[in-house]
């Protein structure tokens, strides 16, 4: 079971929060402030942070730079009334992986929490499993039932990506840039290559589709 921080001053936030959380089975703990929030995860193992923007003796900017200067890569979710562009990118700038804006939308807040949980584990397990789908980023390699492919470097970068955010839509330059390095001399026409080389060797595999979006890029769609 999961176990959530949630870090806000407002208590009324906090009691609505950690019973928004605990009807979908997370363990939830609470902190008024920045310092009360490092005492608990002194204590207890956290998977996640819901974090108010404004408070005080340390508010959640100085909170996630501390934490991002120690190398925790802890998945945090920065909520604020405030919604000017600049302070939410202030809250990027420092380390935060989300950001959303007071008055929560509770149904909003709960599929950001998921989607983050399950990037955190992706990059902490180095697996994305699709029904009877693995793929293994240690290993460059796809496993269904009995059989499995080791796919070359760039294949399986490219569709290490697209799973690790299904329905996601990537352009083609983002993909060069990622996959290939923004330095390379390579055109994003190698991307249209090596899609149709992953479509064409998971051809007929029902757990998941790659799929072009006209005019923009790809994406990929579970279908599990």
């Amino acid at each position: 079971m999961f176990q959530i921080l949630v870090v806000d001053d407002d208590r009324n936030t906090r009691l609505l929060l950690r019973a928004v959380l605990q009807a979908e089975n997370y363990t939830v703990f609470t902190a008024e402030n920045g310092e009360d929030a490092l005492q608990v995860m002194d204590r207890e193992h956290i998977d996640l942070v819901v974090l108010d923007v404004m408070m005080p003796k340390m508010d959640g900017y100085e909170f996630t730079r501390i934490l991002r200067q120690t190398d925790n890569n802890l998945p945090i979710l920065m909520v604020s009334a405030r919604q000017m562009p600049a302070d939410k990118r202030q809250g990027f700038l420092v380390g935060t992986d989300d950001y959303i804006t007071k008055p929560i939308d509770e149904v909003e807040m709960l599929l950001r929490i998921k989607a983050l949980l399950r990037r955190a584990r992706i990059a902490s397990e180095h697996r994305i499993v699709l029904g009877d789908v693995v793929l293994d980023y240690d290993s460059f390699t796809v496993s269904r039932g009995g059989e499995t492919q080791e796919l070359p470097q760039k294949e399986f970068l490219l569709l290490y990506k697209l799973l690790s955010y299904p329905g996601k839509i990537f352009t083609r330059i983002q993909l060069m840039d990622e996959i290939w390095g923004a330095e390379s001399d390579t055109g994003w026409e190698t991307v249209t290559v090596h899609i149709g080389r992953l479509r064409k060797r998971f051809e007929g595999w029902p757990e998941f589709e790659i799929v072009s979006v006209r005019g923009l890029g790809y994406k990929a769609v579970k279908k599990v």
